[in-house]
């Protein structure tokens, strides 16, 4: 099998399994560009099926074999596997191969690492790593399990495993503080953001399915976008102007995968928050891929278990420059709503279209309008002023204060009932 392979990189042999009591299938495509996308030079490709995994070393002792003749002549400095190992059969096939061994998680780590730019991200991914880490410390060596001894080196005991544990609690423990300061910081920017009114609309979607150039497109930014697999790793926020509703924030933010391993997701959660506090989400869609709507599937899975299922969701059917017959268009629902809308990032196609459906769902729930202010709504104005929302103030012949708002309609409704004033109150002409 040949592979379009980088100019450098470790020589890598990669193992994908299907096993008969799995949910679904699918094929070793996907990995081979994880590997490539970490840097691995591929040799081979190793497929088979089995009923379930071989408790020792996750595959049966004839394909251990077949892996071990390609390792020996190809000369492989790591084999990869595609699926999640323990850390018993990691440490086994690697004293069975004499190279090391890497699973999926440890793989999308490595990746990670590559892609961390923030001080943010690098604490993030060193925390999934120490945490992947610190159930494979032995690795085989005996040395590990022997007290420190020697002049200077005698204490109470504590085996270099031990002290290694130790030592990786520690740091697990001090990197979780400072990422709960980092996640402090973000959620005094996100009520700063609501204070203001300021909409928030998140792009996720699978890995590569064009975010990123989606992003910069839309905002006119210039976010690293690379046709690879986590081109992006560290969350952006760009102001975007949409006709009816004002400046909207944009954030661009972490592709999702297959399988992604629930650590990640809890290591992330910080950056997530982007998308479960999101007033709108874009589940942006590789149009012309062949596994789209799998894909689709494995993204509301993770938006479920971050807590983001519950966010309205405006589906971006991305790269229809692909697509020989597809045209830019908004797809409707029975009720006239937005639901889809068809467009290329890449050529700029359709982004007009975007920013109208976008118009369109969240106009709804924004209040734009003039509010004309009688004096003994002075407790409603105070209210207005101090939520951030009035945009400009006069006051008209009659001594009305004359507002022009800016927020949500259920922020607005809140504040009538904490200053106990009805609808019916307020004059309003919509601006």
């Amino acid at each position: 099998m040949f592979f379009e392979r980088p100019d450098s990189g470790d020589l890598a042999v990669l193992v994908h399994m299907d096993f008969h009591d799995q949910h679904e299938s699918y094929g070793p495509e996907e990995f081979i560009e994880l590997a490539i996308s970490a840097g691995a030079d591929p040799v081979a490709v190793v497929t088979g099926s089995r009923q379930r995994p071989d408790s020792r070393y996750f595959v049966g002792t004839g394909k251990l074999d077949e892996i071990k003749d390609i390792v020996d002549r190809e000369e492989a400095e790591v084999v990869l596997f595609d699926h999640a190992l323990s850390p018993s059969q990691e440490r086994n096939l690697e004293s069975a191969l004499q190279c090391r061994v890497i699973d999926r998680t440890g793989l999308i780590l490595d990746i990670f690492a590559q892609r961390a730019r923030t001080h943010e991200g690098k604490l993030q991914v060193e925390l999934a790593q120490l945490q992947h880490t610190s159930t494979r410390l032995i690795r085989g060596w005996t040395h590990l399990e022997r007290q420190k001894g020697g002049i200077g080196m005698r204490g109470p005991g504590e085996t270099q495993l031990e002290t290694d544990r130790r030592l990786l609690r520690e740091r697990i423990k001090a990197i979780q503080k400072r990422l709960a300061k980092v996640d402090s910081q973000r959620d005094q920017n996100r009520r700063s953001r609501s204070r203001s009114a300021v909409p928030t609309v998140s792009l996720v979607g699978y890995t590569n399915a064009g975010k990123s150039t989606l992003f910069n497109r839309a905002t006119g930014a210039d976010v690293f976008a690379a046709d690879q697999l986590f081109a992006t790793l560290d969350p952006t926020l760009r102001r975007l102007d949409v006709e009816q509703i004002g400046s909207i924030v944009l954030a661009d933010t972490v592709g999702f995968i297959r399988q992604l391993p629930h650590r990640l997701v809890k290591a992330f959660q910080a950056t997530l928050k982007e998308s479960s506090e999101a007033d709108l989400l874009l589940h942006v869609v590789d149009a012309a891929d062949i596994s789209r709507d799998e894909n689709i599937s494995h993204v509301d899975a993770v938006l479920e278990e971050i807590g983001a299922n519950e966010v309205p969701v405006l589906k971006v059917f991305n790269k229809i420059d692909a697509l020989p017959t597809a045209e830019p268009r908004i797809d409707r629902d029975a009720e006239g709503n937005p639901y889809r809308v068809w467009l290329s990032a890449r050529d700029g196609l359709g982004i007009d279209l975007l920013k109208q459906a976008i118009a369109e769902l969240m106009g709804e729930d924004v209040m734009n309008e003039t509010l004309y202010l009688s004096n003994d709504l002075g407790r409603l104005r105070a209210m207005l002023f101090e939520h951030g929302a009035v945009r400009s103030e006069h006051f008209d012949e009659d001594g009305r204060s004359v507002l022009n708002v800016r927020l949500p309609k259920k922020d607005y409704l809140q504040l009538l009932a904490r200053a106990g004033t009805s609808e019916d109150q307020v004059e309003a002409a919509v601006s």
